[in-house]
């Protein structure tokens, strides 16, 4: 009886260590990146189970339960401890990789290095623990050639999938965030994830949408979220009655942008009057600013916008607009 009261005070404490070691990671995020606080929790949890697997087999040795078979108790206890070691491995993974996310590290890496691991890490407890459950490596390894055969032909767009998946993290066509569109295929919107079978791509109405990592194999994908540059391409079109006051507004536009610090200067910057419209004369005014932001970028091409109003009424011109003049000839 004595042994029966060890064990239950151990018990106690080992289970007060765990839940004293999950409620510090709870309420202070700094030890929920601890790497030996999730140790000393793994190891409480193993002891606890590996006690009460002990104190099991002694009361039912003690109280002759034929019912109760030591066997069975083992194997569960090792399926727990298993699946306490994933859980706690990848909740330290989890918690890693999002600190490396906002330390500044690549999303799309951080993300794919931890599945990565938590694949071997499965594997690893999948040899461990097999051995003892019954599960020979020799059997794993049969299975893995027949099975691998039969798996691939019936799960050929699965495969297709995580291998295209795999491809576009060493390709890195996009990265998580970035804003993506596809002149072949009905697809628009910002990259939220990419798995392993599929892309989640939020639209910009704001719906998701799930692509097969295997179509990205096959069309051609534009990438605006991996822009140096944003462009203004516009036309500005006078009146034919201002036709001597056109060289003047383009010099001074022309000064305008170049005395701008959103326009990048480095790439190439035009201003020209380029047309003989049917009711205006065409000036082109063609510039790339610095920031690649779509909000930035509108509040810069307005700026652009007015300042060019303000250059044009300065030099008493005015915008044309679509207009015809009917000529009236008298009766002789």
């Amino acid at each position: 009886m004595t042994v029966y009261w060890i064990n239950a005070g151990l018990l106690g404490a080992l289970l007060a260590v765990a839940l004293a070691c999950s409620l510090g990671m709870r309420k202070r995020e700094a030890w929920s990146h601890s790497i030996s606080l999730h140790a000393l929790l793994f190891a409480a949890i193993t002891g606890f189970l590996l006690l009460l697997n002990r104190t099991i087999d002694q009361i039912a040795a003690a109280e002759k339960f034929t019912a109760i078979k030591p066997d069975i108790i083992d194997d569960i206890t090792l399926v727990a401890i298993g699946l306490t070691a994933m859980q706690q491995s990848f909740r330290l993974i989890n918690r890693l990789t999002a600190d490396q996310v906002t330390k500044g590290s690549d999303k799309t890496s951080a993300t794919s290095i931890a599945r990565i691991l938590k694949m071997a890490i499965v594997l690893l407890l999948l040899l461990l623990f097999g051995e003892h459950l019954g599960l020979s490596l020799s059997g794993l390894m049969a299975f893995g050639g027949f099975g691998g055969i039969a798996i691939g032909i019936a799960g050929r767009d699965v495969l297709s999938n995580m291998f295209s998946g795999v491809m576009l993290y060493f390709d890195r066509p996009f990265r998580l965030g970035d804003w993506i569109r596809s002149p072949d295929r009905d697809i628009e919107g910002t990259v939220e994830e990419i798995g392993w079978r599929m892309t989640r791509i939020t639209t910009f109405d704001k719906r998701p949408l799930f692509v097969p990592n295997s179509v990205f194999s096959s069309i051609s994908v534009e990438n605006p979220g991996q822009m140096r540059n944003r462009r203004i391409d516009t036309t500005i079109g006078l009146r034919y009655e201002d036709a001597d006051k056109i060289a003047a507004v383009v010099a001074d536009i022309r000064a305008m942008l170049h005395q701008s610090e959103h326009i990048d200067l480095n790439q190439t910057l035009l201003v020209y009057f380029n047309d003989f419209a049917d009711s205006s004369l065409n000036i082109m005014v063609y510039c790339f600013t610095k920031t690649t932001r779509w909000a930035e970028w509108l509040a810069i091409q307005q700026d652009v916008y007015l300042k060019i109003v303000d250059i044009v009424h300065a030099h008493g011109a005015d915008f044309a607009f679509p207009s015809q003049t009917v000529y009236l000839e008298k009766d002789s």
